[in-house]
């Protein structure tokens, strides 16, 4: 009895932040509403993101992509952008149209709200020079928080340590 709540607790653990397989096929359209370029991340087998490049504003990539593989997006300046609402995408089944014709699914790319904070950081950033940060007077916590630019790679690293720790993105 005990192995099987363990096999249980193991399958209801959240799939690790990279893609799994390429089994089941499905057709997604990434729709960018959002007012800035939106660079498209896959996640590929080993958790590496792999530029499918900027989605300009009011534009859309057609992508043939499988159910187990996750996608990100992000600004020019690396702020993170929504997918359907979520930092991390994964596709959903595939649909067909009639006489078996894919149906792109429209997904939709869109800023979050950033929080005041967020906002000022990424609207100091434009405008001061890095190495001129530690000149600004203010608490020495923002500073350091302006001096670490936004970073994919740990922001997966953080995604996949939340999504073991929540069981959710």
């Amino acid at each position: 009895m005990i192995h099987h709540s363990s096999t249980m607790a193991e399958q209801e653990a959240p799939a690790p932040l990279k893609s799994l397989n390429s089994y089941d096929q499905t057709f997604i359209s990434f729709i960018n509403k959002s007012n800035r370029n939106a660079e498209a991340w896959w996640l590929n087998f080993s958790g590496i993101p792999v530029s499918y490049g900027d989605i300009k504003p009011g534009k859309s990539l057609q992508m043939n992509t499988y159910l187990t593989h996750p996608w990100i997006f992000r600004a020019p300046d690396g702020a993170k952008l929504l997918a359907n609402l979520s930092e991390v995408y994964f596709p959903t089944q595939a649909q067909y149209k009639e006489y078996g014709h894919p149906r792109y699914q429209p997904v939709y790319v869109t800023a979050p709200v950033y929080s005041l904070q967020e906002y000022c950081a990424r609207l100091i950033r434009s405008i001061v020079r890095k190495e001129d940060i530690c000149k600004l007077e203010i608490p020495n916590g923002l500073r350091k928080d302006l001096s670490r630019e936004p970073d994919l790679l740990r922001d997966i690293q953080i995604l996949s340590a939340k999504r073991s720790v929540n069981g959710s993105d």
